[in-house]
């Protein structure tokens, strides 16, 4: 009946309107976790330590850093298949990159640094909401466009919904806090031809912890990571 089509597709809206927003969602702040032993001969153990290569460029390890996370973020399709071990491996080369972050302030365009402005396309990332996992799959890449000229920002993909291929997208309004991080009201969510507004309690926050001009990282919602690579 047209009454049930018209909750079906209300459904689809709602929970792509969730997804999309967990993009832009703040993370929380680390929570310390202490633990002790009782054992003694652990009282004096020296902890491991890696030394990095000082005679290897920050460039060098850049571009190393940047293959191994690619290459992992392959592998695993986007994160889909990821096991615990190699999510642990991700968030372990996602934090070495972050630490050679080159573009200090990525949110303030210049012409002397690499621009965040533009069409990326998610490499990587531990939400499962995002990646579809569980349920309806994405078709192709998931697109995030940031314009800081207009202070505004897009998501937009494709979903299968059982033999149906329907776009889908959110669009958002940027307000900078500072130089790397702004606050996110999201405008205007749609689902094929079908458009609403978002309500005014949807909004979030964009965090980026590494730009150069290839790959972009964020951090998110629950403690979720995000890889980016620029797309031509």
């Amino acid at each position: 009946s047209k009454m049930t089509v018209s909750r079906s597709i209300s459904t689809a809206v709602l929970i792509c309107a969730i997804h999309q927003v967990e993009a832009f969602s703040p993370a929380p702040q680390p929570r310390l976790r202490t633990t002790t032993s009782n054992t003694a001969q652990y009282a004096f153990a020296l902890p491991e330590l890696s030394f990095p290569n000082l005679f290897e460029s920050k460039d060098a390890r850049r571009s190393q850093l940047k293959e191994e996370i690619l290459d992992l973020a392959s592998a695993v399709k986007r994160g889909l298949t990821a096991t615990d071990e190699q999510k642990e491996e991700m968030e372990r080369l996602f934090v070495k990159l972050e630490a050679l972050n080159p573009t200090r302030n990525p949110l303030i365009i210049s012409d002397k640094k690499p621009s965040v402005n533009g069409d990326w396309s998610l490499d990587y990332t531990t939400s499962d909401a995002i990646l579809g996992k569980g349920g309806f799959p994405r078709v192709g890449p998931i697109v995030q466009n940031i314009d800081t000229t207009t202070l505004s920002a897009k998501n937009s993909e494709v979903v299968k919904y059982l033999v149906v291929n329907v776009p889908q997208s959110v669009s958002a309004e940027l307000s900078p806090v500072d130089g790397k991080l702004t606050d996110v009201k999201f405008k205007k969510f749609m689902l094929g031809p079908i458009g609403f507004n978002a309500p005014d309690s949807f909004r979030g926050s964009l965090d980026i912890t590494y730009l150069d001009d290839e790959v972009r990282l964020s951090r998110g919602d629950k403690g979720n990571i995000f890889v980016l690579t620029r797309m031509n």
